[in-house]
């Protein structure tokens, strides 16, 4: 067994030790019949990238120690990093699961089906898992999201004013909704600026390839894009532009330092008040299974410091947005919305509702994907 009185590291090798049909049982639990789990609650997290990458599972791995400083001793934690998503997260989620911890987090999208499997197996441990869509239908397993397209918005006007070429180049990791989503709201929010803008996407199918995203990023910049993006969360992209002298986005955490001149902005995850809420609920025998989509007016989007060689016109259109997304006034997903054939996919004054928007497939009038 490992020592679970300390934060520990584990390799997803080490984390196959029991095979996927070894189910042991769990340990008796509780947290949705009124009486709380007894402290401290062993809270696990499960990662797609490295803890270092200083995007998506850097920002993860904040709200976890961030977690740890709000409930002292209430809690402990661990975390398993560069898990694959596939026959390897379900060994992974299970063997924490057979390890006695009280609730697992699992922290992308490609878990959610190995989450659900194990979810089964052990019906009095909970399960969390970010960016999915279901359950199927396990009580003890909830979903939760954060509204990152709201940033996208931010990003994409900050890209159509800032531009000279009129073309981005979008580094993109899979063709899932949550990232399909981004691109279309960094797209549409460049158009209000520029109907002519375009976007490139290149797609590299990993989250974490820092090789592949600087390559993808040349090859861009090397076909007249002077704006970089990105849904991957290496900070790769950004030293690219920096040496290129375009300017360029952080993912997931605020990458100023890997590019102070290029780094404009970037979204910023904040989990920590999330995780927070639901560990204490544990705690308060309050738990219950959710499904929760948050996003700026909640506090789980923001946006970086906007760097200073933003022009102040930009600065505060930037911030307009942010402001309206904070109070409801502004919605990205507003028809008129053409599709990439120019075909009105949804009309004036109507909004995609959120639900269409969780299965998103389809991209907007220049993407060019």
């Amino acid at each position: 067994m490992f020592d679970i009185t300390r934060r520990r590291l584990l390799s997803a090798s080490a984390a196959i030790a029991f095979t996927a049909g070894s189910v042991l049982p769990a340990a008796a639990q509780s947290g949705t019949n009124g009486e709380g789990v007894e402290p401290p609650v062993k809270a696990a997290f499960v990662y797609v990238g490295p803890v270092g990458d200083f995007g998506w599972t850097y920002a993860h791995d904040q709200a976890r120690q961030c977690l740890e400083k709000n409930l002292g001793d209430k809690v402990e934690t661990s975390y398993v990093e560069n898990v694959a998503e596939g026959p390897d997260a379900e060994r992974v989620i299970r063997q924490l699961a057979q390890e006695g911890n009280d609730i697992v987090f699992t922290t992308s999208f490609g878990f959610m089906n190995p989450t659900i499997k194990v979810a089964k197996q052990f019906p009095d441990v909970k399960f969390e898992h970010a960016t999915g869509y279901t359950t199927g239908g396990n009580e003890n397993m909830g979903l939760y999201n954060s509204k990152f397209y709201q940033g996208r918005a931010v990003l994409g006007t900050i890209a159509a004013m800032m531009s000279k070429s009129g073309k981005a180049g979008y580094i993109a990791s899979f063709p899932i909704p949550e990232v399909v989503m981004g691109i279309n709201a960094f797209q549409l929010a460049a158009q209000k600026v520029n109907p002519d803008f375009e976007t490139q996407v290149v797609w590299v199918n990993s989250w974490y390839d820092p090789a592949k995203e600087a390559d993808a990023t040349n090859a861009l910049l090397s076909q007249g894009a002077d704006v970089i993006t990105q849904h991957t969360d290496s900070p790769a992209p950004l030293q690219a532009a920096e040496k290129a002298g375009a300017i360029a986005f952080g993912q997931a955490w605020d990458m100023t330092s890997f590019a102070p001149n290029a780094h404009m902005t970037a979204i910023v995850d904040q989990w920590c008040p999330y995780y927070t809420k639901r560990v204490q609920a544990l705690l308060d025998g309050t738990w219950e299974a959710d499904n929760v989509w948050l996003g700026m007016a909640e506090g789980e989007v923001e946006m970086a410091p906007f760097n200073d060689k933003m022009p102040a016109e930009v600065k505060e259109a930037a911030q307009k947005i942010v402001d309206e997304t904070k109070a409801g006034e502004y919605e990205i997903f507003t028809g008129p919305i053409k599709d990439q054939s120019g075909e009105v996919k949804i009309p004036e004054g109507e909004v995609i509702p959120e639900g269409d928007l969780l299965k998103m497939d389809w991209y907007v009038e220049g993407v060019k994907s």
